[in-house]
């Protein structure tokens, strides 16, 4: 979040559009009237091409043992019933490659069964009931178990399973001649947790760059390709052997994807890879194609609740989390810390996390160390990585990963962002001392380097998401820097600040320049990272709240919502009214005006919105003791608020879990998707 100056500055700058809307707003929530109440998407027409891919693995007559995901062979019958009685179509690889290449659409409600590991039961269970409804399926086993010669345990995942569990390759031979099911790649070798970091995680071995704790260092991206190179050869020439056709389907382990082994499998012919994201796929996505895990035995109700829910307009509950309130310098004591973290993440019930990936203990914004192995940074500690992996895991949280876009400190011959000086026309520009400070987005080097380290975030951890910080933003007196007046110059723009800002038409042409280049950098940002990561990681970029309020204010941030809502999974206004300096009183009217004037921008725009609160006041001076906490039950009527109003996704900044702020008791009503009316 930003430093005190740069809250001042702002604040003052949107202070008139502040006050011209809190004074005409009325304080009362939002009706809508029932007509125009949006449609709930399972009533809605179903999208053209798109596909809900279900995940099953054993299949027991009873007692379905969940080490194996088993389901029971009634209850899978009586689930594929639902499915036909209620107008899904199972349809084949075939089906969605030809819909992908223009050829046929894909029915409505079109739905693609899988089966992972390999075991037997697919055999002696799925195959007689997919033959007696005629639907196709796909079956992807695991290259060594398949290997491993009878009467010998299967190494299953470093537990001996008994043999006969597992289907052998006459097996599947014969399986795949029967015209109903594709045989589809789940590694061969890589079905297992390597070890990701020095806390000796182990985590999914297809997506991580192992960590060697004797050598106490990582595989290099050389070992790892050439690794997972191996693999996917493997399986695939296992795969063909078998059945006479080289696989096209690649199935990720645990549902990781990473960019690279994608890469790799895309070299080898595959043309699909299925996860275990939540969420309908679509012939556009192939290569991450998301899918329903059936896991725990569902019964029927809870079946068709979760395939219907699939439909459903994703939405986030966030608590936004500095690790350095995790780190010390103490081992222990972190791991102690990232426990009570985790407990309190896991209590909230909420369903994302902003996890900061860099330090910044001394809050000014300038990023001196991070929180990951990297080429140009110190390492505070290597702690990204297991925070990140053990929320997902024990608090069943999305993780963004939250970083900064230009304020690294970085060789000081890479060109910071500069302000012109009207005052001093003819002085050298320099960097505004009330801003964050910032590497020039338009250096190559500070591109390059930058994107160096996003690249490094994504080699050695993994996470669901990104957030761009709010230090990407130029002033209307920046970026005046020889590469920023040289690109200027390159697009058609005078190469001068003064003769930009002395034009109203130049001025605006320049502004929104500057703002879509900062967008054009982020892609570039993230791009780096799903190549390494793979192609589902989202995007999400911090907005204040000016340039919503007015968008005249674009000058004064190069930041447009328009571009926002166009280039980002989600956009994340700074909702903070006392950051605003907005009277007492009047924070309900003031955020009732922030959501109305992001729904007024365009159909649909809530639904990609999350709303930034703020848990801490950050104001010092007169009438203010300095940073104090919010009142969390005044938070918490925040939330409600926002909900009044139509803001569906929302969250807080920050989360401080070992003082209990913002209180647990208050705020879990208002923010958790437990709780009434989600659940």
């Amino acid at each position: 979040m930003p430093s005190l100056p740069i809250r001042i500055l702002f604040a003052a700058l949107s202070l008139l559009a502040v006050l011209a809307l809190t004074a005409c707003a009325k304080d009362i929530p939002m009706y809508v009237a029932p007509a125009d109440r949006p449609v709930a998407p399972e009533d809605q027409p179903w999208p053209r091409n798109q596909l809900l891919a279900l995940a099953y693995h054993d299949v027991e007559d009873d007692d379905p043992d969940q080490a194996f995901l088993g389901v029971r062979s009634d209850r899978l019958a009586e689930q594929l019933a639902w499915l036909r009685a209620n107008g899904y179509q199972a349809v084949t690889v075939d089906q969605i490659l030809q819909a992908r290449q223009g050829g046929a659409p894909l029915p409505e409600r079109a739905v693609l069964l899988s089966f992972d590991d390999g075991y037997r039961s697919f055999y002696t269970r799925v195959l007689p009931i997919l033959k007696a409804y005629r639907w196709p399926a796909l079956l992807a086993p695991v290259g060594v178990w398949m290997d491993t010669p009878a009467g010998q345990p299967v190494d299953f995942g470093g537990t001996p399973e008994a043999r006969e569990r597992f289907l052998n390759w006459d097996e599947i031979r014969e399986i795949s001649r029967a015209g109903l099911v594709e045989i589809a790649a789940h590694t061969n070798a890589s079905h297992y947790g390597a070890p990701a970091n020095p806390q000796g995680n182990t985590e999914p071995a297809a997506a991580v760059r192992a960590y060697d704790a004797r050598a106490g260092r990582y595989e290099t991206e050389e070992e790892f390709e050439a690794r997972m190179g191996a693999d996917v050869a493997a399986i695939t020439e296992k795969i063909r052997r078998a059945t006479g056709k080289t696989p096209r389907v690649w199935v990720w382990p645990y549902g990781a994807e990473g960019g690279t082994t994608l890469r790799i499998a895309g070299e080898h012919g595959y043309q699909m890879a299925l996860t275990l994201e939540d969420g309908p796929g679509t012939v556009k996505r192939l290569m991450s194609t998301p899918r329903l895990l059936l896991a725990s035995d569902p019964r029927l109700r809870s079946f068709a609740s979760s395939v219907v829910g699939m439909e459903a307009r994703p939405f986030m509950r966030v608590a936004h989390v500095d690790l350095d309130y995790v780190y010390d310098p103490d081992p222990v004591q972190a791991d102690r810390n990232l426990g009570e973290l985790v407990q309190r993440i896991h209590d909230l019930q909420i369903n994302t996390v902003f996890l900061q990936a860099y330090a910044d203990p001394e809050g000014d914004g300038l990023v001196k160390s991070v929180y990951f192995p990297n080429r140009w940074l110190p390492v505070r500690a290597d702690l990204f990585n297991r925070a990140a992996w053990q929320l997902h895991n024990r608090a069943n949280v999305m993780v963004y990963a939250w970083m900064p876009v230009l304020a690294f400190d970085l060789d000081p011959s890479i060109a910071r962002v500069t302000r012109w000086d009207p005052s001093r026309p003819d002085a050298a520009p320099q960097p505004d001392p009330d801003l964050y400070r910032r590497l020039s987005p338009f250096d190559p080097a500070a591109r390059a380097r930058i994107g160096d380290l996003y690249e490094d975030l994504a080699r050695y951890a993994i996470f669901d998401g990104i957030l761009f910080h709010d230090d990407a933003m130029l002033g209307d007196f920046e970026d005046a820097g020889p590469a920023a007046l040289a690109a200027y110059r390159k697009a058609g723009l005078p190469g001068s600040i003064a003769e930009l800002r002395a034009d109203p038409a130049l001025m605006q042409r320049w502004t929104r320049y500057k703002s879509r280049y900062l967008v054009d950098f982020t892609d570039a940002l993230a791009s780096r990272v799903r190549a390494v990561r793979g192609p589902q990681i989202k995007t999400a970029r911090n907005i204040y709240a000016a340039p919503i309020l007015n968008p005249e204010s674009e000058a004064w941030f190069a930041q447009n919502l328009d571009d926002f809502l166009d280039a980002y999974d989600w956009t994340a206004p700074m909702a903070m009214p006392l950051m605003e300096n907005v009277a007492e009183g009047r924070e309900n009217a003031w955020l009732d005006g922030l959501v109305d004037a992001v729904a007024r921008r365009r159909p649909g725009a809530l639904d990609r919105t999350v709303f930034e609160l703020q848990s801490r006041d950050w104001r010092s001076g007169p009438g203010h003791a300095g940073p104090a906490e919010v009142d969390s039950r005044r938070l918490a009527g925040w939330m409600r608020r926002l909900q009044l109003r139509g803001a569906r996704s929302f969250g807080y900044y920050p989360d401080d879990f070992a003082q209990d702020q913002p209180r647990m008791q208050d705020i879990r009503p208002a923010i958790s998707e437990a709780w009434y009316p989600l659940k």
